[in-house]
């Protein structure tokens, strides 16, 4: 009974009761440190150089400069590099605050196929891929459904107005100057002007000797999915041979 309930000293810098005696140490090393740890903490957590540094807000007062000014004008003789806008149309695809009606380069295959590639990436989610506004996001509850391309409006619109409207946007549409480069800009207009004329064509616009509808096209391949179709060649018509 002694040994449960009395006090038994185990050794060194070790009291217990009984058989419930635990180890009590008392290192000065431990509690120095830890004083210089929370000293530490204290001392950093006072200085904000890092979080709330000096700075001035764009045109604002400043007692530094004589003309109380923070924002200083450019160093005189010098010219911009890279950004320097010289021909306004080609940026802003207007002729004083009028839109343009007029292409700024002229308009090739190739500058259609990549008008294609974007639209296809930027526009058609929301336009759909032949620009009547029935794309992906308005099918899925969008707020307000974008206008068809194909309506007499827009397609009387000149094309300085489609340029400034992926430029800056327009209504609920934001602008789309961070994403889209002004030359892609453009390609994008040059191939919205090709939908339009491609949904709104008559025989008339139609080449001489073309079927209309066209004929299918014929594959020597059809491919798997995992390769690509190979067209068959076209076989020449019988006029073609005889004018030969």
């Amino acid at each position: 009974m002694p040994l449960l309930f009395g006090k038994v000293r185990t050794g060194k810098n070790h009291v217990g009761t009984g058989a419930l005696a635990r180890p009590v140490e008392r290192s000065s090393t431990a509690v120095l440190a830890v004083a210089i740890t929370l000293l530490i903490t204290l001392t950093t957590a006072c200085r904000l150089d890092m979080h709330v540094q000096p700075r001035q807000n764009p045109l604002s007062y400043s007692d530094f400069y004589a003309d109380h000014r923070s924002a200083r004008p450019p160093v005189e003789s010098t010219v911009a590099r890279d950004h320097l806008n010289t021909d306004t149309y080609f940026f802003t695809g207007k002729v004083g605050d009028t839109p343009g009606n007029v292409m700024p380069f002229a308009v090739t295959k190739e500058i259609l196929e990549r008008g294609q590639e974007r639209y296809n990436i930027f526009c058609a989610p929301c336009h759909s891929r032949v620009g009547d506004g029935n794309g992906f996001v308005p099918s899925r509850g969008f707020a307000r459904k974008p206008p068809s391309f194909h309506i007499a409006r827009l397609q009387g619109a000149p094309v300085g107005y489609f340029y400034d409207v992926i430029t800056n946007g327009f209504g609920i549409m934001p602008d789309y100057s961070s994403q889209i480069p002004p030359q892609d800009r453009w390609d994008i207009v040059a191939y919205i002007r090709a939908l339009q004329l491609s949904q709104n064509a008559t025989t008339a616009d139609v080449p001489q000797g073309q079927r209309i509808p066209s004929a299918p096209p014929t594959f020597t391949e059809p491919g798997s999915g995992a390769t690509l179709p190979v067209l068959a060649p076209e076989k020449k018509s019988e006029s073609t041979e005889e004018k030969k």
